[in-house]
């Protein structure tokens, strides 16, 4: 590959990154402020909801933004709400190592158990937060302390690209984005990482999962890669769309669909197993 190309695509990869972090992405200066509803640690989870909800904010996100909606919707309806910042790297949230990261859900999980006395949690994660906990589980002992995995437009299996097909013989967009974000690289379908990571399987004994995708995904393409394999009795896969045709949300505000709120709501409260595939939300 040319100097131009390698200069040109690396300037591209700085901008993204740059748009991303302009629009709200979480930096050291959003120090763990949290969303309205959440990190009330002396919460204690009554009968009707007994696991903890944690929330898992996606890549350069912080969990005020990510969860400014539906942290209050989950309190609301009753539960102990706990939300996190994790892998800073360059003053950006959520860009470091995945596995380091993951390590960081592992001490917060643990913190939140001791706090409420809980036996399990359940995890809502968006984009990188809706996988990375899958390493947690799978890797870092973190299965008999999930009850539940909630993925909102999840990075299972990887995305193909941001933006454009690069020219031949150049690394690929999330190679260079590995200086500045190497949750970005790690996130590449076909990844070290995510071949790691998926080497045991899509799901491990234990946890139930739900992936909740829109058809709208611009950054974790193509959206089906977000889907899990698993039996009916441990995972539900989601396409908004297939119950509501014409929500629009895509990949960056799932989280504050309010039919997104009411499918994380159904995979909650369900005793054992994954969201009901049945239930039919409100389209609005």
């Amino acid at each position: 590959m040319t100097v131009q190309k390698r200069s040109v695509l690396t300037a591209i990869a700085v901008l993204v990154l740059s748009l991303f972090t302009g629009a709200g992405a979480a930096s050291a200066g959003t120090l763990d402020v949290s969303p309205p509803g959440a990190n009330d640690w002396g919460c204690k989870p009554a009968a009707a909801h007994p696991y903890p909800v944690v929330l898992v904010p996606g890549t350069f996100e912080n969990m005020a933004k990510n969860w400014s909606t539906l942290s209050p919707v989950l309190k609301s309806e009753g539960y102990c709400v706990f939300a996190l910042n994790y892998g800073e790297a360059n003053g950006i949230d959520a860009s470091g190592p995945i596995a380091d990261s993951a390590k960081e859900l592992a001490s917060f999980v643990d913190a939140v158990l001791a706090a409420t006395q809980a036996r399990q949690v359940d995890l809502v994660g968006h984009s990188q937060g809706g996988m990375m906990p899958r390493y947690y589980m799978g890797f870092l002992g973190g299965a008999k302390k999930v009850h539940h995995l909630v993925g909102i437009s999840p990075s299972n299996h990887g995305t193909e690209g941001l933006i454009l097909p690069p020219p031949e013989d150049a690394p690929s967009q999330m190679q260079l984005f590995e200086p500045f974000c190497q949750a970005c690289a790690d996130q590449e379908a076909g990844s070290a990482f995510l071949t790691g990571l998926n080497s045991i399987g899509d799901t491990v004994k234990g946890p139930a999962y739900t992936v909740i995708s829109t058809v709208h995904d611009e950054v974790v393409t193509p959206y089906q890669s977000q889907f899990l394999s698993g039996s009916a009795e441990q995972v539900t896969n989601i396409t908004l769309q297939n119950r509501c045709p014409l929500d629009l949300f895509e990949h960056d505000q799932t989280p504050n669909d309010p039919v997104v709120h009411q499918w994380v709501l159904n995979a909650l409260k369900q005793a054992s197993g994954p969201a009901d595939p049945g239930f039919r939300p409100v389209c609005l």
